[in-house]
């Protein structure tokens, strides 16, 4: 275990470089023993990995842990299908173990960078799936006095622990119950917004993988359908012209002032739809290598919201009217990233109870996303259907408005309370949420 004390001035701050914390203690783990003797021995802490976070969950107190040296890959049961690795293992490291195992994890999100720990810890998920940790058989934690505890699908907290942001304790081991690796043939393509959404049901009805790139102010939303194929299947494949990778630096230039001229944001929109959005494509692979992304390429500040299948269409509807109406200054950068997950009885699971539909919405030009207005139009109209905010990204809403979202709400208090009765592993902005 590597200690050093530091002086105030350390700050730990995010890949994007909003949210900053002083820090006097970072402690860098390699093993299990380095983290629990991290968590028994400071009265306040928080774990981090490699910083993806907009949400300020990560920091903010005066000791950290860092796991991203805590990464090995622990065992493999060829039998059971199962893969147990270290809370610090990269998502793209698992995911290339797994695969050459002849596996997969069926669910995945759009970027592979996030530590296994943190990307379970906030329900980060894919589409047309569960969240990521309902995939896990198993996890290992160690507990606020330091002990280690092992939860698992026979236990009735686990549906707590699968999404806890870090506050009932933290994971340590986590073992994924794998499925075979299959090969996705995908269709992309640009589509009038009244063309995709009233197809949507036939779309989620018909296809193994649905994804909705919508670009405000345009009309358009570009269409991903994917069907599960065997590995002889024979199609011709149709890839996008090469100047399609310029799309973020692209976006970049173009947004670069829009927190000053606002309106100017449907111009940009409308030219990048024409450049990157309208070639069509058509090409196969595992559900890993046809449709994550292997680098983020650029900082940015997002914000995600769910809501009920069943609201989707009118919340999408009353949305478009509202960022389109040019009396306000909400406009939004493309695309907004429209995905669809399956019900669960995860406490604090976006999808928990019901099928949702979850949609991204990203500031590319992240140092002034304290003035992108969508992200409070955005924020409102999702409340008023009964939304949910994404744990790892951005949203203001606090205490009173969780207590309403979620129906396991007083129960998951009432476990950390009883896990960490001295509160170690709350930070100020987790305390405005979880205590009152």
């Amino acid at each position: 275990m590597e200690q050093n004390t530091q002086n105030k001035n350390n700050q730990w701050i995010s890949w994007n470089e909003n949210v900053k914390h002083s820090y006097s203690n970072m402690i860098k783990v390699a093993n299990e023993q380095d983290l629990q003797i991290a968590i028994k021995e400071n009265s306040s802490i928080r774990v981090f990995g490699n910083r993806f976070s907009s949400a300020d969950i990560s920091a903010g107190t005066q000791t950290l842990v860092e796991i991203s040296a805590y990464n090995k890959i622990v065992s493999i049961n060829r039998n059971t299908k199962e893969v147990t690795v270290q809370a610090g293992a990269s998502l793209e490291n698992v995911i290339n173990v797994i695969q050459a195992c002849g596996w997969c994890i069926p669910c995945l999100p759009d970027i592979d960078k996030v530590t296994i720990g943190g990307a379970l810890a906030t329900g980060t998920h894919g589409t047309n799936g569960y969240i990521l940790s309902k995939y896990v058989s198993k996890f290992r934690m160690v507990l606020a006095d330091g002990s280690i505890k092992e939860f698992t699908n026979d236990d009735l907290e686990t549906d707590a622990v699968r999404v806890s942001l870090g506050l009932l304790g933290v994971f340590s081991e986590i073992t994924f119950a794998c499925e075979d690796n299959y090969i996705l043939h995908l269709k992309e393509e640009p589509m009038r917004d009244s063309a995709w959404l009233g197809q949507l049901d036939d779309y989620l009805a018909t296809y193994d993988f649905v994804r909705i790139l919508w670009l405000p102010h345009t009309d358009h939303g570009y269409v991903i359908l994917g069907t599960k194929v065997n590995k002889d299947f024979q199609f011709d494949r149709k890839d996008t012209p090469a100047y399609i990778k310029h799309r973020r630096k692209t976006s970049k230039f173009l947004y670069q002032y829009t927190h000053k001229y606002p309106k100017f944001t449907a111009t940009a929109n409308k030219i990048l739809y024409k450049l990157f959005f309208t070639p069509k494509k058509e090409h196969a692979g595992s559900l890993y290598d046809a449709t994550v992304t292997k680098s983020r390429g650029a900082t940015m500040e997002l914000a995600e919201w769910s809501v009920d299948y069943s609201k989707f269409k009118d919340l999408f509807v009353e949305l478009k009217q509202v960022l389109d109406d040019k009396t306000n200054k909400a406009y939004v950068h493309v695309p907004m990233d429209i995905r669809f997950l399956k019900k669960d009885n995860v406490w604090l699971s976006n999808a928990c109870d019901t099928n949702v539909v979850t949609m991204g919405c990203v500031c590319r030009n992240s140092p002034v996303a304290d003035d992108y207005e969508a992200f409070d139009t955005i924020e409102e109209l999702f409340l008023k259907y009964g939304g949910k905010p994404h744990w790892a990204k951005r949203f203001k809403v606090q205490h009173d408005g969780f207590l309403k979202l979620y129906p396991k709400w007083k129960d998951f208090k009432a476990l950390r309370e009883k896990m960490d009765p001295t509160n170690k592993f709350l930070n100020p902005y987790l305390t405005k949420i979880f205590t009152k």
